[in-house]
């Protein structure tokens, strides 16, 4: 194997590593953010793509990232932002969907483009609670603690919930 090979494996194993800051039970690269990694003998080049454009935590994001490549002793390092494809919540992971479940976040579901076009929903299916898997939930809030998670409530076990809304 190459170092070349073995520096791009070693970065995805550091990222995989970096919390998400307004979700740490996810890494970046289960959020889906991380969207190209490679590795030269002048540094590593990192390419993210925000949840949004407007995204608060994007700076906070490509810091994470840079210090800890630096940290691994994978620089100097770019990081650079792609705003298309446009993320979507289709990029989260299987692992990072559990990771948010655990985490006591409903995941979103899958949008899967069809012939090109997401799919949107008006109304959401029924959402299971991530502590009781009870469908007997109600949305209390189009907004939970960031724009993109609503505040939902579980009926039969009561406890409040965010879900991670589709996009």
């Amino acid at each position: 194997m190459n170092t070349t090979v073995e520096a791009v494996d070693r970065a995805w194993a550091v990222l995989n590593q970096v919390p998400d800051p307004e979700v740490p039970a996810l890494s970046v690269c289960d959020l889906g953010i991380v969207r190209d990694v490679q590795c030269t003998d002048s540094g590593t080049r990192v390419v993210l793509t925000p949840t949004y454009s407007g995204c608060p935590a994007t700076e906070v994001i490509a810091t994470c990232v840079r210090e800890a490549l630096l940290a691994a002793g994978l620089g100097p390092v770019q990081v650079e932002h792609r705003l298309a494809p446009a993320w979507t919540t289709d990029w989260i992971s299987a692992e990072g969907r559990r990771k948010l479940r655990d985490y006591g976040i409903a995941p979103p579901d899958g949008l899967q483009a069809v012939d090109g076009a997401a799919r949107v929903r008006i109304r959401p299916r029924a959402l299971a609670c991530p502590r009781c898997s009870s469908l007997d939930t109600e949305r209390l809030s189009a907004f939970g603690s960031t724009a993109c998670k609503a505040l939902h409530r579980c009926l039969a076990c009561r406890e409040p919930f965010e879900h991670f809304k589709p996009i």
